[in-house]
């Protein structure tokens, strides 16, 4: 239930927490099945791939919903971030180059859509899909929810009670909506090492300057070699064939596993920019926060009065996680009855991911034009709704009409 809430007193100097200890769980084993055919696409799974271009127009308001983690009671989490409605009300401010100049900087998709939230890794995965389709999903409107979309986001909220129970929190301020972010990150990891498993988590992160968020579905604790546990990231799809997906799709779903793991690895490695980050979405480190988000750090085993001090226990417990597995899993789930049409696991591939990740920031920063739908792949044309006025059809129609007159 939502409440009023109240400022505290100032902040007091507070030391690390004591990490959680890792328990050993059992190790992931499973392979895709060779009997499985493989579609080309459908209409509803189009439609699915049009609610990641649609993310950035979705919103959230006050009063904002928790997520309490069963198991055990004492292990609480905050999920603010989802893949499934993004968040407002930030200060202005955006991660771009400081080479740009002024007018490009105000002129680029990233200024005019992410500088209130930063990039998301849907933005990412939409980008390599089709960039031209992506900006006309920005630039001209989202699409309507479709009942595969919506059947799609009612099974991610049942995997995801599965551990965690709802209750709502009132959020004052910018600096308490990202302040909970990171307190749901922290409770997440804590579940994580005492369970073996948690859901929905929140990351955040900065590629070439900029702010990348997003929702990771599941992580998984595994064992390897000489008992050393590793997280083990998960991607659970859905879908209204009985099938597995085309490659395209496919090759999606492992970017956006990827991206993941590769905002994980960087927050493992070096330590968060606190400074940038502030200056970036324009907040006071000293913000003093409420009693219900200070009653939820310590839930979460550390103790924090102001944004800056859940900052300051985001960048210590994420230089004590170790780095996520190399090998990642993508889950495909059959929407009538959620059985399993198959699991892949796939080695990480650095240099793809980073060239990845580095070609959508372009396009996002406005440092070149939007590529078309690769030549091979065109028949992605025929389920976007945009392909009447995309010029790549005008000229591919142009080359149509010439050919047969000749």
């Amino acid at each position: 239930m939502a409440t009023e809430v109240g400022f505290e007193s100032a902040p007091e100097v507070i030391g690390p927490p004591t990490p959680p200890i890792p328990i050993e769980t059992p190790q992931i084993s499973s392979s895709p099945s060779p009997q499985i055919p493989t579609e080309i696409v459908s209409d509803e799974e189009m439609s699915l791939i049009e609610a990641a271009f649609s993310f950035s127009f979705a919103s959230r308001s006050s009063p904002t919903s928790l997520h309490v983690h069963r198991n055990p009671p004492s292990v609480t989490s905050i999920t603010l971030l989802s893949k499934r409605s993004c968040v407002g009300d930030i200060e202005d401010g955006i991660g771009i180059g400081r080479t740009q100049k002024k007018k490009k900087f105000t002129e680029s998709l990233l200024y005019r859509f992410r500088r209130k939230t930063g990039l998301f890794v849907t933005d990412i995965t939409s980008t390599e899909w089709c960039e031209k389709q992506q900006e006309f999903f920005l630039l001209r409107g989202k699409p309507k929810a479709s009942k595969a979309m919506k059947a799609g986001s009612a099974r991610h909220a049942v995997l995801e009670a599965e551990v965690i129970t709802t209750v709502e929190v009132l959020i004052r301020s910018s600096e308490e909506r990202w302040a909970l972010k990171f307190i749901n990150f922290i409770h997440g990891t804590n579940q994580l090492f005492l369970e073996g498993l948690t859901r929905e988590l929140p990351i955040l992160g900065f590629v070439e300057g900029v702010c990348v968020v997003g929702v990771i579905d599941e992580i998984r604790e595994t064992t390897i070699i000489e008992n050393r546990h590793v997280p083990t990231l998960v991607e659970t799809k859905t879908r209204s064939q009985n099938n597995l997906p085309s490659e395209p799709q496919q090759r999606n779903g492992r970017l956006q596993l990827m991206c993941y793991k590769y905002l994980w690895d960087n927050l493992v490695a070096n330590p968060f920019p606190t400074s940038q980050f502030l200056k970036l979405f324009s907040l006071n480190p000293n913000y003093v926060l409420s009693k219900e988000i200070q009653e939820s750090a310590i839930q979460a085993g550390v103790e924090a009065q102001t944004l800056h001090d859940v900052l300051t226990q985001y960048q210590y417990i994420c230089s004590k996680l170790p780095k996520a597995h190399n090998e990642l899993l993508l889950r495909y789930e059959y929407q009538k009855d959620q059985s399993l049409i198959g699991e892949n696991q796939y080695l990480y591939d650095s240099d793809w991911v980073t060239g990845q990740i580095k070609s959508s920031i372009e396009f996002w920063k406005g440092e070149r034009e939007a590529n078309y739908v690769l030549e091979d792949e065109r028949w992605k044309c025929s389920f976007c709704k945009y392909a009447s006025m995309c010029p790549i059809n005008a000229k591919s129609e142009e080359h149509t009409t010439n050919t047969t007159k000749e």
